[in-house]
């Protein structure tokens, strides 16, 4: 790979690098998201940055509308997903200028290459997963293109994202519903499903590196 065999000068990490990568890590982690009490917190994270669709006609409809169908329908969904995207990439060329992903690098990968086995430049591209779906597989498409991450990576990282993409904006969104009916911490089914994510990735990679073996050979 192109990025394992650049010269150790140009992946030498600073102490800017590291206080980059906690910026990231915590703009992209949604801690900042809806803190009680300091909500000018929310200055400081991805979801809230990003904002959400005003509503057209009744209190339901966006401008994606309704009722869309085949090709024009899915046109609309997609324009809606742009503006996530986009600042996610924007904000992570930011980070990436001041070390963060050679922070990440050194830091993450002696966690991540024994357990899922890929590179620890793409902690960002899975911490920001936690957040957005979308703003996570971009992250990921843009490692790929750029050629840091191998075909058999992309499949890993993909088997952990696809496993609760969205973690923590659906826990609170959509389970909150269910908060008053939990027998445990809030936190506990939370931190339960991350570990199931890495569960699916090793076990994605299991896989990969046995019934599959041969067609990764060359990727």
């Amino acid at each position: 790979m192109g990025v394992e065999n650049q010269s150790s000068d140009e992946w030498k990490v600073g102490v800017g690098a590291y206080i980059a990568l906690i910026f990231a890590v915590l703009f992209f982690s949604g801690l900042f998201m809806k803190v009680d009490g300091m909500a000018w917190l929310g200055a400081l994270d991805f979801t809230t940055l990003a904002g959400k669709f005003g509503t057209m006609q009744d209190a339901k409809s966006t401008f994606v509308g309704s009722g869309g169908t085949s090709a024009k329908g899915g046109f609309l969904f997609a324009l809606s997903l742009i503006p996530t995207v986009m600042l996610a990439l924007g904000v992570l060329e930011i980070f990436s200028h001041y070390g963060a992903i050679r922070a990440a690098h050194k830091l993450l990968t002696p966690l991540l290459r024994p357990l899922l086995d890929i590179p620890g430049r793409t902690g960002l591209a899975l911490i920001t997963d936690l957040q957005s779906t979308d703003a996570g597989a971009a992250l990921t498409k843009e490692l790929y293109d750029e050629k840091q991450i191998t075909k058999k990576e992309l499949v890993i990282m993909a088997a952990w994202q696809y496993s609760g993409a969205g973690l923590i904006n659906n826990y609170f969104a959509i389970g909150s519903a269910l908060f008053a009916s939990l027998t445990v911490p809030i936190i506990m089914p939370l931190v339960l499903m991350v570990v199931l994510k890495f569960v699916g990735a090793m076990f994605t990679r299991l896989v990969l590196n046995t019934l599959y073996k041969k067609d990764f050979v060359n990727a």
